[in-house]
């Protein structure tokens, strides 16, 4: 356990112990307070530090009363606010809208340490303590919420989070070089309303003309609130526009104002990255947790190394496009092996790293030579529904780093963890990566993620066709059986994805069928903000092509498209029997290998029990008996 010296100040009385009469910025939280490069609110502290600032954490403070703020002292500059390492909503609550009962990102596991939608709750309760002094919100709450967005929860198209915050600023995606700019400039006595030309903010403004960037208007909130064409068509210009190279600043209308979101920051180039990872932190959770058990979140992060950002995969489910970009950059050899050299000398390190991965794992740089020139291309993905022609697949550097990492005095295996995307490993040409994956990073089992089987739900969730995974499969088993070593697969599978019918649930249950799959656990789509199937549950429309796609929303078809992917789970067989009768799927009811389901009437474990209702409890005993062999 680090000591407490070692963390930054979390109150007033730290501030004074450190010689501290005043601090330049309050950072509040919704995680506690864990300083860990995988953190949001270790790196932007830490960054702050790094270049003079003074800079105090306030982790889940009450958020009934604005005492907690006003204990700490008004710091000089502003208050930094965010929700924590993911988004409140998600993190109270399962998409089946029922309370979670631990948060990971609280010590002792507690739910309901922090608010719900806790960056507007936050910034209302610095208002309250300092009516006037700036907010600068971010993190991956803010950062999705930026726009008028669909929200889950309350069902309904919620204005841009500048406006229910009243914050002065938003930053979005990684915010290192934002957070620099905003300090000096506010340092140097520049008020916050007159900080317009910092790329990867927003703002709001009554005089659009303040843009100083080339920009695209899009439809208002009015509009997309009240018309789902115009829900779908912003939502597309949203996700086209996220690029450092060729984006544009993006309007959108709310009553008489305007929300500005500046074209993209330049994502962080290697020897950036490098001095990122090396920031002095703790590397653990605040001292003071321990007493309630510590904080879960960083066991799994511990001993994890993040090399990368970015990721140019876009999966139409996934964030990562409106918060990272589709620019991938990594960091240098030297400085993960320094990280990872540092790990060796902590006293509970086993000699296992746990993972060294990032967004996505096998990815080192940008996909193809032109995206630092001209950007990602606005009409095609690097992967879906092929590898471009131009993608390099070339895995070679990764390769090398990970040899150089297992090859470290004290390390005795290195495990990848994070999702690896197969359709690019098969872009690569040697395969060497491929079969020292399968030798000396995975821990008897490989979490890979197709997602999906059906060739209609690949589509809309923009992931390669099924025989990319077969092929990927059979290349791992033959790997396995050639390294004499017997390590599974564990896909992860999504049910109710926007395009997703019966029919599809169905595909994918005989799929899983015929090969032997058992799935044990599978998520529904969550519709979270920022995404463009979000986009696509909310309007039933393709953002894409503006034509019509299917939604489950109804949650009992819902529930039977879940229960289809573990239809050998016996609690699930009711709702199969009726997936499949409603399907005119009878064919898949009976005994036949291909049958997900006996007849319809009492089976199983229970069948035999009820064969033998009727009989004397002797000849029942008898037929027992003679089952076993017995006389």
């Amino acid at each position: 356990m680090a000591e407490a010296f070692e963390f930054l100040p979390v109150s007033k009385e730290d501030m004074v112990e450190r010689g501290w009469y005043y601090y330049d910025f309050l950072l509040i939280t919704g995680d506690a307070y864990v300083d860990h490069p995988s953190f949001g609110t270790a790196v932007i502290s830490r960054v702050l530090e790094k270049v003079g600032f003074r800079v105090a954490i306030l982790s889940q403070p009450d958020y009934h009363s604005a005492d907690e703020l006003l204990a700490m002292g008004r710091p000089r500059y502003a208050a930094l606010v965010n929700a924590g390492n993911i988004d409140s909503m998600v993190a109270h609550y399962t998409v089946a809208k029922r309370r979670r009962e631990k948060d990971a990102y609280t010590p002792g596991g507690l739910a309901g340490r922090r608010p719900d939608r806790a960056v507007i709750v936050y910034s209302n309760l610095v208002k309250r303590a300092w009516p006037d002094l700036p907010i600068v919100i971010g993190g991956i709450e803010a950062s999705l919420r930026r726009f008028a967005h669909y929200d889950y929860w309350d069902d309904k198209v919620r204005r841009p989070i500048l406006v229910d915050s009243a914050a002065d600023l938003l930053i979005y995606g990684m915010g290192e070089h934002q957070i620099v700019e905003i300090a000096r400039r506010l340092k140097k006595g520049e008020p916050i309303h007159s900080i317009r030309d910092v790329r990867g903010t927003c703002y709001m403004t009554r005089n659009k003309e303040e843009c100083v960037f080339p920009a695209v208007e899009e439809p208002s909130f009015e509009q997309v609130s009240q018309d789902k064409r115009a829900y779908a068509k912003a939502a597309l210009i949203e996700h086209d526009e996220q690029d450092f190279v060729r984006g544009r600043a993006i309007l959108q209308g709310y009553e008489n104002w305007y929300l500005v979101q500046n074209p993209p920051a330049k994502p962080l180039e290697t020897e950036e990255l490098d001095q990122v990872a090396d920031l002095p932190y703790a590397r653990t959770y605040h001292p003071s947790y321990e007493a309630q058990g510590g904080v879960e979140a960083i066991r799994e992060v511990e001993f994890s190394i993040i090399h990368n950002r970015g990721c140019y995969g876009a999966c139409n489910f996934c964030a990562l496009t409106m918060h990272q970009g589709r620019y991938v950059t990594s960091r240098s050899h030297a400085s993960v092996l320094k990280e990872a050299e540092r790990m060796t000398h902590v006293p509970h390190f086993k000699g296992y790293i746990h993972d060294v991965g990032g967004p996505t794992a096998n990815f080192r740089g940008p996909a193809c030579g032109k995206q630092a020139k001209v950007g990602a291309c606005v009409d095609r993905q690097c992967l879906f529904p092929s590898p471009c022609p131009a993608l390099q697949g070339d895995h070679s550097d990764y390769l090398a780093l990970l040899r150089k990492l297992r090859a470290l005095p004290g390390v005795k295996k290195v495990f990848i963890r994070s999702g690896i995307r197969y359709d690019y490993m098969e872009c690569d040409p040697s395969g060497e990566f491929f079969a020292d994956l399968v030798r000396y990073h995975i821990s008897g089992q490989l979490k890979v993620a197709p997602e999906h089987i059906s060739p209609n739900v690949l589509y809309y969730m923009g992931k390669p066709p099924k025989e990319v995974y077969e092929r990927f499969c059979e290349k791992y088993k033959r790997l396995n059986q050639k390294y004499g070593l017997e390590q599974y697969l564990v896909p992860y599978l999504m049910s109710s994805h926007p395009g997703s019918r019966l029919e599809d649930a169905i595909y994918l249950a005989e799929y899983l069928n015929a090969t032997g799959s058992r799935p044990e656990q599978v998520q529904d789509f969550y519709p979270t903000p920022g995404t463009l199937s979000t986009a696509m549950y909310h309007t039933g429309l393709d953002p894409r092509t503006m034509e019509p796609v299917y939604v489950a929303k109804d949650p009992h078809e819902k529930a039977m498209q879940r229960a289809l992917l573990q239809w050998k789970n016996p609690k699930n067989r009711a709702l199969v029997l009726e997936a499949l009768h409603r399907a005119g799927r009878e064919d898949l009811i009976g005994h036949g290998k291909r049958c997900l389901v006996w007849e319809d009437r009492p089976w199983s474990s229970a069948g035999r029990r009820d064969k033998q209702k009727g009989k004397p409890r002797a000849a029942r005993s008898k037929g027992r008996q003679k089952r076993k062999g017995g006389k």
